[in-house]
């Protein structure tokens, strides 16, 4: 087994004591990604389509780091402190997604780090 861990400035620097994904041979763990701008540290201003927008970014310049793109993530887990937002989730995803999607799975939670309304994570498999 080949365990590499992965980074990159693009993407959220980790707030606690996680790395921002790790690959075992052909699989990448991302870590969740809350909506906090690479740059700043600071979370995006917006509605909740703007905080998904961003977590999605966030992803994508992992999987990027890692070797990929999003169209490789094979399950994504969404994270929502108000499932009633599940319908913008669906819409930005169709922005940042191709078919066929990957398998997910949303979570309502009381409470997400930061105060983020989202946080999401993914498997990634790669070739």
């Amino acid at each position: 087994m080949t365990k590499t861990i992965i980074s990159t400035p693009d993407a959220p620097q980790a707030i606690g004591t996680y790395s921002q994904a790790v690959r075992v041979d052909h699989t990448v763990y991302l870590s969740g990604q809350i909506p906090l701008v690479p740059a700043t540290m600071q979370m995006v201003e917006g509605d909740i389509a703007g905080q998904v927008r961003q977590v999605f970014r966030n992803l994508a310049a992992v999987a990027k780091a890692a070797g990929g793109t999003l169209d490789d993530c094979v399950k994504v887990h969404v994270f929502l402190t108000d499932l009633g937002n599940f319908p913008i989730v669906n819409q930005v995803m169709a922005e940042f997604f191709a078919e066929p999607y990957p398998a997910r799975a949303a979570i309502g939670v009381a409470a997400l780090p930061r105060g983020a309304e989202v946080e999401v994570d993914a498997i990634m498999a790669l070739g």
